[in-house]
């Protein structure tokens, strides 16, 4: 089997990646469950690439369902060292319009049951969060949305993304809220993901396509299923494109990212002093430092 440096994680409405080539399925489990689905490994233009369907690709898991940290595990053991996440999303503001692209670079955490991190049960570490995208790997994504340069889509740099439990979507007065917030889009997904993939070292980047407006927007009442549905598919179609340009520029040349590193001084529990059952179950994160 070989390593993929990259992976792919696929939103609603991206449940396969068309132009993967000398498709293998890989059906992985890992010390905290099997992931949502087989990882499906292949060659985008000669670069070896992990995809995952993060809801499945029948899309049978609630957000909530989710299991993010088998999700995140399985593509550290197949040697994913950059994941491009791509997720749906509603906008909170009018500039970022149904089609358009957001390269978010901070969230706020609104779930109530998401287990986001490897550690606990006898090992206690800390990973710094700030900055939760990896800037450098958001800088090869938004640069590839310009070079494709779409007939009317929009890309915005940077912005916060609120991560919602669901499944239900926004009250108008938590809408309102989180406008008031400065926020500028709304999903259900990103946020446990960032949190695992900084535990796993992994850089991280998402790349938020709007489907409507939330419910805070006037016209809200006039946004049908049909249209959403069809944004889902024109969005999917744009970040096929995006991905398999991101791709070749990573390639090419590979970003440093400080995430790489992230576990170097977050382990406060003394080595001698972390249970042994904890040890091998995060053997894969842990190695190159115990």
């Amino acid at each position: 089997m070989v390593d993929a440096r990259i992976g792919i994680i696929g939103g609603s409405g991206l449940y396969k990646m068309d132009a993967l080539q000398n498709v293998q399925e890989v059906k992985l489990t890992t010390p905290f469950g099997d992931p949502s689905d087989v990882l499906i490994l292949g060659q985008l233009d000669g670069a070896e690439v992990a995809f995952l369907s993060r809801h499945g690709r029948n899309h049978h898991l609630l957000p909530s369902e989710l299991p993010f940290r088998a999700n995140i595990h399985a593509m550290k053991q197949l040697g994913v060292e950059y994941i491009i996440s791509a997720s749906a999303v509603g906008s909170l503001k009018e500039a970022a319009k149904p089609l358009d692209m957001v390269i978010p670079d901070q969230f706020i955490d609104r779930t109530k049951n998401r287990v986001s991190t490897f550690f606990g049960q006898g090992i206690v570490a800390h990973i710094a969060f700030g900055d939760p995208v990896c800037p450098n790997l958001a800088q090869v994504l938004a640069d590839a949305i310009e070079s494709l340069d779409f007939p009317d889509v929009n890309l915005h740099r940077g912005g916060t993304y609120v991560c919602m439990e669901g499944p239900a979507f926004s009250t108008k007065a938590e809408s309102n809220l989180y406008r008031s917030w400065g926020a500028t889009v709304i999903g259900m997904t990103n946020l446990p993901e960032a949190k695992l993939a900084r535990e796993a070292e992994i850089a991280y980047a998402t790349l938020a396509l709007v489907t409507d407006y939330d419910c805070w927007h006037p016209d809200h009442d006039n946004v049908t299923v049909e249209m959403v549905i069809d944004n889902l598919q024109h969005n999917a179609v744009n970040a096929q494109k995006v991905i398999r340009e991101t791709v070749k520029r990573l390639t090419v040349n590979p970003p440093e990212s400080l995430a790489h590193s992230a576990l170097k001084y977050a382990v406060l529990t003394p080595p001698d002093q972390i249970p042994s059952t904890a040890k091998e179950k995060l053997e894969l994160l842990l190695k190159k430092y115990f």
